[in-house]
């Protein structure tokens, strides 16, 4: 990563064209040799930029980025007020609390949330197409299947519909009901799953994460 910022002016040259007058902006110049001309405010958003593949020709008082389409970022430099380089290394990604796969980790732990006396069979219970989130046990006995969404929509109650009917195949399992469990529920998942006898239930992440796990408690 290359940081530089400079009094410069800006014009894009391309299918349209674009200009910024001289002014003291932000540029950064990536490893994937994308470069992208910043202000002081718009948040991340940048005035203009150019996208990879492309590449970037320094000559005295100007840069010019250009890519395979012909199309420039031709950055006039009237002074440079600073200029460094850093090694950011290998970027690991975005790692997201509250993920699908933390819920199922914490609904295994506190499967009574679900209901009193409910038990867990397993996590990622396999069929044939696919694994369900959570295998269940309600207070009577009976199997539950349990698909757990971030945000519930009519595609995730078509998933858990294609589970049941399959699981309801199996005579050990059968009678199989289903949950359908998110953090949000969309009005119109809310009303295919009821009208498939799939209960909803509305997960509140931060609750669950404070309370101390049940897994394993003898009483």
């Amino acid at each position: 990563m290359r940081l530089v910022i400079a009094r410069c002016q800006v014009d894009y040259v391309g299918r349209l064209t674009a200009h910024l007058p001289m002014a003291n902006r932000l540029l950064l110049i990536k490893a994937d040799n994308s470069v992208s001309v910043h202000s002081d405010d718009r948040a991340y958003k940048p005035l203009n930029w150019m996208s990879p593949p492309c590449w970037l020709i320094e000559d005295p008082g100007v840069w010019t980025v250009q890519n395979k389409a012909g199309e420039k970022l031709v950055i006039s430099i009237e002074e440079i007020m600073h200029d460094s380089k850093h090694e950011l290394g290998i970027e690991p990604g975005l790692v997201k609390d509250g993920v699908e796969a933390h819920l199922q980790v914490l609904l295994a732990e506190h499967v009574t949330t679900l209901g009193d006396g409910w038990s867990l069979v397993r996590r990622e219970f396999p069929t044939a197409i696919g694994p369900v989130d959570l295998m269940c046990r309600d207070a009577d006995g009976v199997s539950v299947a349990v698909e757990i969404k971030r945000r519930g929509e009519i595609d995730g109650v078509e998933q858990l519909t294609r589970y049941l009917e399959l699981l309801n195949r199996d005579p050990l399992l059968a009678p199989v009901k289903g949950v359908f469990a998110a953090q949000q529920i969309k009005p119109q998942a809310r009303t295919l799953a009821e009208d498939r006898g799939i209960r909803c239930v509305t997960l509140d992440y931060e609750a669950l994460k404070g309370t101390d796990s049940d897994e394993f408690r003898l009483f």
